[in-house]
């Protein structure tokens, strides 16, 4: 009796010892395949023909740096005009690359980005900036301030053909990073293996975005983007990000039939144009994927768009995945204490800094 008891305690401690390895590698499996699942469902999101970059570039040269202009396709219709500017004694070498982005209202061609354009250069890098959808040289028609990206918006929120549906916030010149990656990786001077990428605001979410589930993108550097949209959605902390296109939340609001934007639709918006972005697309979520590559975060304290606690629900689930993959050193986040949405001095040195030591 006393001897059957005996091994009825050792195969239960077996099986149950069986069942906690079970499940512990069940759960780093499930891990795994999460951050997986969530690459493969945002490009699948994006998904769309592939087309031939079809380059159309014209150079000019000035005694300090080659500059080069034009634009390539992403889609059969999506010309996407870009600025290139490169040193001017590269010679035949293959140099890094570093891709920068600008921010709402803003344009390939503004003083933030040529500065941006002009330091890299003369680090010995090619600079790469393009013009986000119906911004830049991609405005159909030139109306004032952001008039042409919040009517795009405003269009693609009325949409009714889902067959049609274009996502102009953000989602689509992601889209277009990816294809400029691919048209970057063809020419012969620039070294596929070092392509770094920066973005400011709505450029550093699109960065993030981007760069988190493309693994050619090396470095990164996302300046006041990180949040999360959930976070700022449930603790009704979106009229920051809400504002920067006001004119498309009142119309989704007039649509309704409701008499001022508030939290529910704005979420409506954000479910139809930004599809999973306060779920699997949210910034916590994707921007862990960039894990173990050199990523350096840039935020502001006092920053509407980004509020902070938001942000650092982000900054833990980054951290967690760079010590998972002994990394941390690879890792860097810097908050700008008492600073508004707002990319100082300070935090673009850094910025430099960080590309030119890891790239």
């Amino acid at each position: 009796m006393i001897k059957q008891l005996k091994n009825k305690i050792f195969w239960g401690c077996y099986i149950l010892l069986l069942s906690i390895l079970f499940f512990n590698g069940l759960s780093a499996s499930a891990q795994l395949i999460s951050g997986d699942k969530v690459s493969r469902d945002f490009k699948n999101l994006l998904n769309r023909p592939l087309v031939a970059p079809q380059p159309s570039i014209q150079l000019f040269p000035t005694d300090s740096v080659l500059i080069e202009r034009g634009f390539f396709y992403s889609e059969a219709s999506e010309k996407v005009a870009l600025v290139i500017y490169k040193p001017v004694l590269s010679g035949m070498k293959r140099l890094p690359v570093v891709i920068c982005l600008h921010g709402t209202g803003g344009s390939k061609d503004n003083d933030e980005m040529k500065d941006l354009l002009n330091r890299f250069s003369k680090l010995g890098f090619i600079a790469v900036a393009i013009d986000g959808r119906h911004h830049g040289e991609r405005r159909l028609t030139v109306l004032p301030g952001n008039k042409n990206y919040e009517n795009a918006i405003i269009n693609a929120w009325q949409n009714k053909d889902s067959s049609k549906q274009q996502h102009p916030f953000y989602y689509d010149t992601v889209y277009d990073l990816w294809r400029l990656v691919d048209y970057l990786c063809e020419r012969s001077d620039i070294d596929s293996s070092r392509i770094g990428m920066i973005g400011i605001s709505k450029g550093g979410i699109e960065t993030w975005m981007a760069a988190s589930v493309d693994k050619r993108i090396k470095v990164a550097v996302p300046a006041i983007s990180v949040q999360s949209f959930k976070w700022s959605l449930e603790n009704d902390r979106w009229q920051g990000r809400a504002n920067t296109i006001r004119s498309v939340h009142e119309q989704v609001a007039k649509d309704r039939g409701d008499k001022e934007v508030n939290k529910e639709n704005v979420g409506l918006l954000w479910k139809k144009i930004l599809p999973g972005i306060t779920s699997e697309f949210d910034c916590p979520s994707m921007i862990k994927l960039f894990a173990p590559r050199p990523l350096l975060i840039l935020n502001a304290e006092m920053d509407p768009n980004c509020p902070l606690p938001g942000a650092k629900i982000a900054f833990e689930e980054v951290t967690k995945s760079y010590q998972q993959k002994i990394a941390l050193d690879k890792l860097k986040i810097d908050v700008e204490p008492n600073e508004p949405h707002r990319f100082g001095s300070r935090h673009k040195e850094m910025a430099i800094a960080w590309i030119k030591k890891w790239l």
